[in-house]
């Protein structure tokens, strides 16, 4: 979101550009609805259209606290809760103590005193990583030139970051922002520092309230997901397995790309930002990433989604004889698109999916 407004609106130039992206949604859904057999798929059909075609309003705080019993243990299924919220969404209210569910900051069998135990421990915990971290900085800063590099880059990613509302209003803190990011950087092993966590992070920010939280549903966000969104661990996987889904459910295009060297390969971003920069509100952001922590319809539905998004595209593809370049330009030019349409677009693509004769490395990936 680099010198771009938090309402992720378009810069004046891309919005002159063709936005077909609702209209090639619905048709997608429709072909789909049309072709698929009524026996198979049929949870993830369902949820399709229910999520188009119901429109039932997310799930609010009277709703979701009528999950739990008067102890704060749960008295609905986990299972119950993620499909609902697939279906429906959150209401901007319950959103930081779902995630926190979602996520596993929490645990879905744990009572409301036990939760504020974790919490509790969480603040702590998160404190010793800040005084080990001001322990270990300069011996960081003398023995590991990566580090000054990547704090380098924190500081001009953070720089370049627009941090206010269209009224000017500031919507982050970007001391806290840097620090967050520097400290993930130190304690995660698995996931380095790599271009458009700044971005990821902020959301995190603006959609809790304490440091502590902000840092540890971001660790668990990657944990959950299975660090799809890094480079050096998912990124490369999700790409590989998109080529699968695209050969199997459609040969001709697959045919096509393979001409156009790289064209899929080259949506990397897609998956690096988890598909934020698509969007036009951080609703519609947060929306997909709460349906990627319920693990619902599908593991690694963010495959799924980028396939939606790639299909977007298709027919002009083809009619065009466009080259690898110019199908990602088309594919870069997909921006307020709508969080319900793509993930029902998604889900009728599961559905499909799962009526094919599915080579095991993908049945393993999304089961």
């Amino acid at each position: 979101m680099q010198g771009r407004a938090p309402s992720l609106a378009p810069s004046a130039s891309l919005g002159l550009r063709r936005r077909s992206g609702h209209r090639q949604l619905q048709r997608q859904l429709k072909g789909n609805m049309t072709t698929l057999s009524p026996e198979n798929s049929l949870s993830a059909r369902q949820s399709a259209t229910f999520i188009l075609e119901k429109r039932k309003p997310p799930i609010d705080k009277t709703e979701w606290d009528s999950f739990f019993d008067e102890n704060g243990h749960l008295a609905k299924s986990r299972d119950f809760i993620c499909v609902n919220i697939l279906e429906r969404g959150l209401h901007p209210f319950v959103r930081t103590e779902a995630w926190k569910f979602l996520t596993g900051y929490y645990s879905w069998q744990s009572s409301r005193d036990e939760r504020l135990m974790v919490d509790s421990n969480r603040r702590r915990n998160y404190k010793a990583l800040c005084q080990m971290y001001e322990k270990i900085q300069p011996l960081l800063e003398n023995l590991h030139g990566n580090f000054t590099e990547t704090r380098n880059n924190i500081a001009y990613d953070i720089q370049r970051l627009y941090d206010k509302d269209p009224l000017g209003n500031v919507l982050v803190d970007k001391k806290k922002l840097e620090k967050t990011l520097l400290l993930s950087y130190v304690c995660n092993t698995k996931a380095e520092y790599q271009r458009g966590f700044h971005e990821m992070v902020m959301l995190f920010q603006l959609m809790v309230g304490h440091e502590h939280e902000t840092f540890w549903l971001f660790q668990f966000f990657l944990q959950k997901t299975e660090h799809s969104c890094v480079i050096n661990i998912g990124v490369g996987k999700n790409l590989d397995m998109l080529n699968s889904v695209i050969t199997l459910l459609d040969p001709e295009f697959a045919e096509h790309l393979r001409k156009g060297s790289g064209a899929v390969q080259s949506l990397f971003p897609w998956f690096c930002l988890c598909f934020q920069r698509a969007f036009k509100s951080f609703d519609d952001v947060w929306r997909l990433w709460e349906v990627l922590l319920t693990g619902k319809p599908c593991r690694n539905f963010q495959v799924l989604v980028a396939y939606s998004m790639l299909q977007m595209v298709r027919e002009q593809a083809l009619v065009e004889s466009m080259s690898g370049d110019a199908i990602l330009l088309a594919c870069n030019s997909l921006i307020d698109l709508d969080a319900d349409e793509l993930i029902s677009a998604a889900c009728m693509v599961y559905a499909e999916l799962m009526q094919k004769e599915v080579p095991q490395p993908l049945k393993d990936f999304f089961l």
